[in-house]
Formats: structure tokens, C-alpha cells, sequence
């Protein structure tokens, strides 16, 4: 049957039915005073949702587009900064750093496992003489499932006093609780496709004062992406340059959204889908690759053994119109993952959790009792 596709990658994400309708209307002038009351709505649910009362800047651009302004709008050729890299987004943002002329040392752990925070933390309690500029991370390895510990990790550049605490949030952020003001995280990037419900093409990035004072002696190269253009077009409601209107609209829509399920709630959704779909996967006898107490909430890496990832993947597809995320780079034929962030229900959990049961079978994968894996999900749903 057509039309009839799940889409269960974490990214892009499902989107809203109101979301879609919103991006159809026809676009209108964007500095017409009509945008510029969007534009303000927008900005006051992206302060609410990042729980912070600075501004939220939005850029037309990817997750990535959004992190590498947080990083080459605070820093200067030269300056040495800390990058954790437990995954290949991890790995991204230090060839970001090298590209820009930064003196990058990368404190690396497994694919699959946290980053250490113990091992940031000697590092910058080495650092007497305050040389550390920033430590780049990522709290949602969207790669291998892991959720790294941002809130000890940041308490460590906290006390070092003088690095800025950047951090990819693109897949944590709208899952997650992430309290930017509370902890005094200084530059948090994050991108529509995820945890916004929206298509992928903006991009956002959340700054502290102490980034703002960061910016006035930072000398990266920049133009589109200077920031101090847009924190001065926010404050007036506008942008400075040409946004994607109908993308906007979608956001304005899909704000409203969240804010009428509210945060708690919103991070309640993804708590019970994430433990729903690791019980299940447990129950049908296939390995998580991400251990319990660093589960992304995001997305659920499985490392199969008795039937090849990929196959798993083309069954899901082929039979069922679901789509799987496959492994990345070493990873590739070795993984598959659920996504189920964002307009993620439990109802979907459970559809592909059944598909999977089916699909297993079908590859002869003997070791699991029909059922176990909807049991095991429903089992959750139903305590939680």
C-alpha cells in the first residue's frame, strides 16, 4: 500500500500533520510586520524550550551548520580546545576545529561507550595556566546511542573558569532536559529535523554572556555565519538574511505543539519510548549497543549476531515501509537503529517492535518467543 512509510531514523523525524499543512501556505514578505509577529512567537517558545532567557538565534542551515557557528563565532586560530569524540559526530566537530586552525586535542572513548568524565576533568585541573578555550561535545551521539554525561562533564568546565562548554544538542535537545540557564551551558546547537518535528533547513544556537564576551575578541573568519548579525536581528524580530519562510511557519506550528504538551511531558514520551524499545530488543534476544546507563533518547542502537543488520534493515523497508537507520563508518553492516525522537508515539513503538518480531523469523532468528518484544514494550508503557 502507498503512503504508508514509517519513518523511525533519528532524522529526519516524523512530521506533524499540522506542521506540513502550516508549510503550504503561501509564503509572505519576511520583513513585513506580519513575519516579524512570527518571528517573535518563535523566539519566545525557543527560549522556553532551551530554558534559557537569552535569545535563540536561528540559522537557515543543518545541525552541523548550527555547530560550526557556535564554534568559530567564540574563538580564535590558534586557541586550544578539548573535543570529545565518542562517535562520528564527535569526530565531526574536531575536524571542524582542525579545518578552522584551532590546536585540537580529542579525548576519544569506544563507539558504544560515554565519554569518561573523570578524563576531561584531569585534563582541565591540568590546565593551571588556563590555556583551554572550550570543550566541544556531544551530549546525543546520534552514531552508536550514547548519551554522554553533559551535566558532570559541564560542572568540570565549570570550575576550570576560563573554557567556554559548547555542545551539539541536536538530537537531545526537545528529549531531554537540558536546563541551559540552570547550568550555565555557554553555546548549545540543535537542528529542526530532530526534536523540533519539522523538516530539515534551520538550525539553532543558544549563547551565555560569557560566549558574547568570548565573541568580541574572536577571530575566525566569518559572514554568514557571524552571529552578532543575527543576535542583533533577533532582538528586532527579524533575520539577516532570507529565512525559509514555510519552514518557519512549520516551526511556529510544531512550538505551539510542544508547548501544549509541555516539557515534562515531552521528556516523559521519549523516556518511556526509549526504555520500551531496549526492553523490547532485550526480550527478542539482539544485543543493544549502548549500555543502560548511557542510553540516548533519541535513538536505540541493536548490534545483531544472528542476522545480518542489513538485512534486518531491507525486510523493514521492503515488507513492512518502515524505515531503519543503518551503522556509520566502522560501524556499517554492523548496527541498525531505531529512532524515536521527536513525533514518535507509543504506538509506533509497538508497530516496529511487531514488524521486527515478523522480520526476524522471516531471517531465522530462532532465539525469541513470539511476542516477547510487543510484551516487553507494553509492559513499559503500561507502568509508566
Amino acid at each position: 500500500m502507498e503512503n504508508k512509510d514509517l519513518l523511525m531514523i533519528p532524522g529526519p523525524t516524523p512530521v506533524p500533520e499540522n506542521v506540513l499543512l502550516a508549510q503550504a501556505k503561501h509564503p509572505i514578505g519576511h520583513r513585513s510586520p506580519d513575519f516579524s509577529e512570527i518571528i517573535a512567537e518563535i523566539n519566545e517558545n525557543l527560549k522556553w524550550l532551551h530554558q534559557t532567557q537569552q535569545d535563540v538565534l536561528t540559522v537557515t542551515a543543518s545541525g552541523t551548520g548550527a555547530m560550526e557557528a557556535g564554534i568559530i563565532n567564540f574563538l580564535s586560530p590558534g586557541d586550544r580546545v578539548i573535543v570529545a569524540s565518542n562517535g562520528k559526530f564527535g569526530e565531526r566537530w574536531a575536524e571542524i576545529t582542525d579545518a578552522f586552525g584551532l590546536q585540537t586535542e580529542r579525548i576519544t572513548a569506544e563507539w558504544g561507550d560515554a565519554v569518561d568524565p573523570e578524563v576531561i576533568r584531569e585534563k582541565l585541573e591540568a590546565d593551571t595556566s588556563k590555556e583551554i578555550k572550550a570543550v566541544i561535545l556531544t551530549h546525543s551521539e546520534t552514531s552508536t546511542g550514547v548519551l554522554n554525561d553533559l551535566e558532570t562533564i559541564n560542572r568540570h568546565v565549570k570550575n576550570h573558569g576560563e573554557a567556554l562548554i559548547m555542545v551539539d544538542a541536536v538530537t537531545s535537545l526537545g528529549a531531554v532536559n537540558i536546563p541551559i540557564d540552570e547550568w550555565g551551558l555557554d553555546v548549545v546547537g540543535s537542528g529542526s529535523q530532530k526534536g523540533y518535528m519539522v523538516p530539515p533547513g534551520l538550525g539553532f544556537i543558544a549563547v551565555s554572556e560569557k560566549a558574547w564576551k568570548a565573541y568580541e575578541t574572536a577571530k575566525i573568519p566569518k559572514f554568514y555565519f557571524d552571529l552578532g548579525a543575527y543576535r542583533k536581528s533577533t532582538a528586532k524580530n527579524s533575520t539577516p538574511f532570507t529565512p525559509p519562510i514555510n519552514l518557519m511557519y512549520g516551526l511556529q506550528t510544531a512550538l505551539q505543539m510542544m508547548r501544549n504538551e509541555g516539557l515534562e511531558n515531552i521528556f516523559a514520551r521519549h523516556e518511556r519510548n526509549t526504555l520500551a524499545t531496549r526492553a523490547a530488543m532485550e526480550a527478542l534476544g539482539l544485543p543493544l549497543f549502548a549500555p543502560n546507563n548511557a542510553a540516548s533518547r533519541a535513538v536505540t542502537a541493536v548490534a545483531p549476531t544472528t542476522v545480518e543488520a542489513e538485512k534486518v534493515r531491507s525486510v523493514m523497508k521492503k515488507q513492512f515501509n518502515i524505515a531503519l537507520a543503518g551503522g556509520q563508518n566502522q560501524l556499517k553492516g554492523k548496527i541498525f537503529r531505531i529512532g524515536h525522537l521527536g513525533f514518535i508515539s507509543e504506538r509506533d513503538v509497538l508497530t516496529v517492535v511487531g514488524s521486527l518480531e515478523a522480520t526476524l523469523r522471516e531471517l531465522g532468528h530462532e532465539t525469541m518467543t513470539p511476542g516477547a518484544g510487543v510484551a516487553a514494550a507494553a509492559r513499559i508503557f503500561a507502568e509508566s
